[in-house]
């Protein structure tokens, strides 16, 4: 019989197991000799999963982003008057700080069946940004790229 071992590694990954029956005491103490190497199956992987989502925004109306992050702010009853002060300052000095407080990406997986969020960051900045640069390619990861005048 072995014991459950869940180390943080994927499914093809070794995972180090001593048997259940094995007396207690340190590896130091047991010897190496008494632990296997044995490959791990799909219900002892990690069951998280990391979700990556980067969004390039257009800001078209920076006074509506604006005020619509003012109002936000102003109706969280929990942010102290010190803090919110800051945070309407922030917003109208920058539109990436007022879409950051409009946008929870948490929204995205909250209404997923079978999941808890477990861990979440997020940030906005604001950047430099040419559509017909190849560095914004969406398709650059998979190794597509579409030729000018190709049509699918």
């Amino acid at each position: 019989m072995r014991t459950r071992c869940d180390p943080p590694c994927g499914s093809s990954e070794l995972a180090v197991c001593a048997d259940a029956n094995e007396r207690g005491g340190s590896r130091e103490s047991q010897g190496w000799f008494r632990l296997t190497l044995r490959r791990m199956d799909t219900a002892e992987t990690s069951r998280y999963v990391r979700l990556r989502v980067d969004l390039v925004l257009e800001v078209q109306e920076p006074d509506a982003l604006t005020g619509a992050a003012l109002e936000r702010i102003e109706a969280d009853e929990f942010m102290p008057e010190e803090e919110r002060v800051h945070a309407k300052a922030a917003v109208r000095d920058d539109d990436s700080e007022a879409l950051a407080y409009l946008v929870d990406p948490t929204d995205l997986v909250a209404e997923v069946p079978g999941v808890e969020l477990a861990q979440a960051s997020w940030s906005t900045e604001p950047i430099d940004h040419d559509p017909e640069s190849m560095e914004w390619d969406l398709d650059e990861e998979d190794g597509v790229f579409e030729e000018e005048g190709d049509s699918a």
